[in-house]
């Protein structure tokens, strides 16, 4: 099997900022949460204050506001940002794993017929229902599902997800549609 993070790897772009500007076109009353998002952005990156799944949760806010017909309609148009490599290679047994929201990709992962393990984000209320999907929490997510079964090929965009690329037989970097091999030596190994 192979598996492939979503966001900036198969998918050219981040798909939850993708939807949060296409929703908010939409959906004016969404931007009465701009103010309070800044203001936990700012805490994160700049004061290192709280953890990333609550700043997370602040974003989700805004799908208090949203229908199902918007996730319906947002694939319709971003489907095309599936980069053509990942497709022309795509098998029956690929498996997606992300960071970004379940509800989000599910669509896309039920058009393209692959499996998908993200994060389980409550698409009424916004809140994390579970851990947010990466790093190690990659890799707990993928044995929870498949046990022991090995990676023949793991691609992502960014070396956080070195836990789960040590799963692998062989482990792909991409940027943009530049692939290249895992350099292991560019961070601190993780132990599973």
């Amino acid at each position: 099997m192979n598996v492939y993070d979503f966001d900036k790897t198969i998918y050219d772009g981040d798909s939850t900022t993708d939807f949060y500007f296409f929703t908010l076109k939409r959906h004016k009353k969404i931007l009465r949460f701009v103010p309070s998002l800044f203001v936990a952005f700012v805490g994160y990156y700049v004061f290192n204050k709280g953890n990333k799944t609550l700043l997370k949760e602040n974003l989700y806010r805004f799908l208090t506001v949203c229908t199902e017909d918007d996730i319906k309609d947002f694939w319709a148009i971003n489907e095309k940002k599936i980069k053509p490599w990942y497709l022309l290679q795509k098998k029956d047994d690929d498996l997606i794993i992300s960071a970004s929201s379940e509800f989000l990709l599910t669509p896309i992962c039920e058009k393209l017929s692959v499996s998908l393990i993200a994060s389980k984000v409550s698409f009424e209320t916004g809140k994390y229902t579970g851990k947010n999907c990466n790093s190690i929490e990659k890799v707990n997510r993928f044995k929870e599902s498949f046990g022991v079964a090995k990676i023949d090929e793991f691609y992502s965009d960014s070396y956080s997800d070195e836990p789960i690329a040590l799963l692998s037989k062989k482990a792909f970097i991409v940027k943009k549609d530049k692939i290249t091999p895992w350099d292991f030596t560019k961070h601190k190994k993780v132990r599973i």
